[in-house]
């Protein structure tokens, strides 16, 4: 039996991260959460994630933060990102995405069936 791949959710609506984990278990999927970007880098290098669904606008360490530090980590510079936003595809930075090695951003809200086809995209990766 294939062992489940992990995705770890950061988002500092509590709401949202029920509502994404639940969603993503039901789909055979290994969740994790963190409720802000510093508990996601100390939770990221034990539970070596096989995506992180990282929010960029959070209070305190945005996900454009929390992903450069991922990038200049050795353990966890491989780990794929998919940024979850509020900010529409104007107000984005495909520089930055670039640089960050970021897979796709997904816009919220969201279509439930859009996400895991997206998520699962980009674990497949």
């Amino acid at each position: 039996m294939p062992k489940k791949k992990k995705i770890m959710v950061v988002d500092d609506e509590e709401n949202l991260l029920i509502l994404i984990r639940d969603l993503l278990d039901s789909k055979g999927f290994d969740v994790v959460t963190a409720g802000n970007g510093r508990e996601a880098l100390e939770i990221i290098e034990n539970e070596k994630p096989d995506l992180l669904l990282l929010d960029i606008m959070m209070p305190g360490m945005k996900g454009t933060d929390v992903a450069k530090k991922i990038r200049e980590t050795p353990k966890t510079r491989k780990t794929k990102i998919v940024f979850l936003t509020i900010l529409k595809s104007k107000e984005i930075n495909y520089r930055t995405l670039k640089k960050l090695m970021i897979l796709d951003y997904i816009t919220k809200p969201f279509d439930n069936n859009d996400l895991i086809r997206r998520i699962e995209w980009a674990v497949s990766r």
